[in-house]
C-alpha cells in the first residue's frame, strides 16, 4: 500500500472560513492535500457548492454597509494588530506553507515578510485615502473629490505563493472599505485559515474576510456573480485571461496577472561571481515555482556565456534538495507529481529541439523516491524557436541565450509575448540606464535579479503577464479597490454656529 494510501482515512478536513468562523461544508465534490516531500496525503479539501458560494456572497454583502461606513482610522487599527499577529505566527504560517507547497522554511519565512509589508502599507489608509480639493471653482463653490469603496471584492491566488499573494490583495481591499472573498489554490489552502483566524483575533468584524475552497466551478460562481464587484487573480496566463474576459463582461472591475518568461541580460563586464550566486536564487529558489524567477539568461558575447556556465555548472550540481524539515535544503520539490512530469517533458523537449542540456536534473531523482524532487537542470544553445523558451516552464529550468551585442538582447526580449519582469547584469552605468529606458517590461532589476517592488511601488507585467488596467498593491491597488466621486458643492451664508469647548476628536 502506498504512503498516500494509508494516511487518506487519518487526515484533517481544512474548513471554509464564512461569516467569522470555520465552516465544514456539505458532502460533496472534495481534492487531496499532498506533502509534496513524501507524496503523502496531509488533508482533504471539501469543494463549496454555489449553494455555498451564493450564501458566502450574501455574508459579505450584509457586512459591507457598516465596515465601508467605519472610519478609515478605525480600519486602519485593525490591521495594525492584525499585523502585530501576523508576526507573531509567521513561523506557524511558514510551517503551514512549507508542508503543503514543499518550500523551504527560510522561503516560506521569506513570503510571510513580504506579504506583511503590504499589511504595513495598509495601516496608513487614511493617508491612502485623500482626495483632492478646490476651493472657490464658482463663486461660493468648493470641489473635491473622494474615494469610496467598491463592495464585496474577490481574490483568487495560485498555489506557489499562499499567503503572500493574499496578502498582496485583501489587507488593502480590507482597509479602503470592502468585504473580501478568497479563494485560494487547492495545493495549499492551510495558511488562508490561519489568516482568517488572526484577522477576527484583530478584531474584523464578521463576514468581511471569508474564505471558500474550490476549483474552476467556484472561481467561474464568483466571476458571474452579480454581487462581486471586482476581482483579483494571480496565476497562468489562459487563466488570467479567462478571468478577465469573464469577468469584465459581467461588469466587474479585475485585474488579473499572469504568467511569465522573465530574462536576465549579462554584459561582458558583470561581476560573474556576483551574478552567478544571484541567477542560483533567482532561477532555482522555491524550485522556480515563481512568476518572477529568472528562467532565462541572455549573455552577450561568446566568451561572457562561456565564463558564466563554467561557474554555474557546480554550483547548480552541487545544490542541496531536499524536504522543508531540512533546515539545509536550498530547494524542495515540486507541488506535485503531475507538475514535475511536466517540467520533464520540457526538458526532453529542449533535448529533442537541440538545446545542450549541459546539467541534467532528470537523473537526480528516480520515481521510486517518495516526494516530488527534481533536480535543477541547465541549457546552453536556446533559440527563440524553442518551446523552452517560448513557454513558461515554472520548475528548475535555466536557458541560456546568447546574442553578441545590448540591443540583441534588449529586442529579444520585447518580443517575447510575456513582460512580467527582467534583469540586467553590469558594471557600466549607460548599458544599465539604455536598457532601463527601452526595455518593455512591467518590472526591471539593475544587478537585482528578483525586482519585485516594496509594498509602497506597485507590483505588474506588461502584454500577457497582466490583463486590466491596474497593477497589484501600493498606490495602483488602492486606486483599483476604490471608486473616485467628485463632489461640487454650494452651502446657504445663514448657517447656524456654535461654540464647542472640549477637544475635537474623531468620534
Amino acid at each position: 500500500m502506498s504512503a498516500s494510501a494509508r494516511s487518506v482515512s487519518s487526515v484533517a478536513t481544512i474548513p471554509h472560513w464564512i461569516g467569522g468562523k470555520t465552516v465544514a461544508g456539505s458532502p460533496g465534490r472534495s481534492g487531496d492535500v499532498f506533502d509534496p516531500s513524501t507524496g503523502s496525503v496531509t488533508a482533504k479539501l471539501p469543494y463549496a457548492s454555489l449553494d455555498e458560494l451564493n450564501e458566502c456572497v450574501r455574508i459579505a454583502k450584509a457586512a459591507f454597509p457598516s465596515w465601508a461606513a467605519t472610519p478609515p482610522l478605525r480600519r486602519a487599527r485593525v490591521m495594525f494588530r492584525f499585523r502585530g499577529l501576523l508576526e507573531a505566527a509567521s513561523d506557524e504560517i511558514a510551517m503551514a506553507i512549507s508542508r503543503e507547497h514543499g518550500k523551504t522554511l527560510a522561503d516560506a519565512r521569506g513570503e510571510v515578510v513580504r506579504g506583511l509589508e503590504v499589511v504595513e502599507f495598509a495601516c496608513g489608509i487614511p493617508e491612502l485615502l485623500k482626495g483632492e480639493h478646490n476651493e472657490n471653482v464658482g463663486t461660493g463653490v468648493d470641489a473635491f473629490s473622494i474615494r469610496q469603496p467598491l463592495g464585496v471584492v474577490a481574490g483568487i491566488t495560485p498555489f506557489n505563493f499562499p499567503a503572500m499573494v493574499p496578502m498582496w490583495m485583501f489587507p488593502l481591499a480590507i482597509a479602503c472599505g470592502n468585504t473580501f472573498i478568497l479563494k485560494p489554490s487547492e495545493r495549499d489552502p492551510s495558511a488562508s485559515i490561519v489568516l482568517a483566524r488572526l484577522l477576527h483575533e484583530a478584531g474584523l468584524p464578521d463576514g468581511v474576510f471569508n474564505v471558500i475552497h474550490g476549483d474552476r466551478e467556484i472561481v467561474d460562481g464568483l466571476l458571474n456573480h452579480q454581487d462581486v464587484s471586482a476581482i483579483s487573480f494571480v496565476g497562468s496566463t489562459p487563466v488570467a485571461r479567462h478571468i478577465y474576459t469573464q469577468g469584465t463582461m459581467n461588469g466587474k472591475r479585475v485585474q488579473a496577472l499572469g504568467g511569465a518568461k522573465n530574462h536576465a541580460v549579462v554584459m561582458p563586464d558583470a561581476d560573474l561571481d556576483d551574478t552567478a550566486n544571484h541567477l542560483m536564487g533567482a532561477a532555482y529558489g522555491s524550485a522556480g515555482e515563481r512568476c518572477m524567477a529568472i528562467s532565462i539568461v541572455v549573455t552577450v558575447g561568446e566568451d561572457t556565456a562561456d565564463r558564466l556556465i563554467e561557474k554555474l555548472v557546480p554550483k547548480i550540481e552541487g545544490l542541496r534538495i531536499g524536504s522543508y524539515s531540512d533546515l539545509n535544503a536550498d530547494m524542495g520539490p515540486l507541488i506535485t507529481s503531475e507538475h514535475r512530469g511536466r517540467v520533464r517533458d520540457y526538458i526532453d523537449s529542449g533535448v529533442n529541439e537541440g538545446a545542450n542540456l549541459v546539467v541534467d536534473g532528470r537523473g537526480m531523482f528516480n520515481d521510486a523516491r517518495e516526494g516530488f524532487f527534481l533536480g535543477g537542470s541547465l541549457f546552453d544553445g536556446v533559440q527563440p524557436t524553442m518551446r523552452i523558451y517560448r513557454e513558461e516552464i515554472f520548475g528548475p529550468v535555466l536557458g541560456i541565450v546568447r546574442v553578441p551585442d545590448l540591443e540583441t538582447a534588449i529586442q529579444l526580449i520585447n518580443a517575447h509575448p510575456y513582460a512580467n519582469g527582467t534583469a540586467i547584469f553590469t558594471r557600466n552605468g549607460n548599458a544599465a540606464r539604455t536598457f532601463t529606458g527601452a526595455i518593455e517590461v512591467g518590472m526591471v532589476g539593475v544587478n537585482v535579479p528578483l525586482p519585485v517592488p516594496m509594498a509602497f511601488h506597485s507590483f505588474g507585467g506588461w502584454r500577457n503577464s497582466l490583463f486590466g488596467d491596474h497593477h497589484i498593491y501600493g498606490r495602483e491597488g488602492v486606486r483599483f479597490y476604490t471608486r473616485l466621486k467628485a463632489v461640487t458643492q454650494r452651502w446657504p451664508r445663514d448657517v447656524e454656529h456654535r461654540a464647542e469647548f472640549s477637544m475635537p476628536t474623531m468620534k
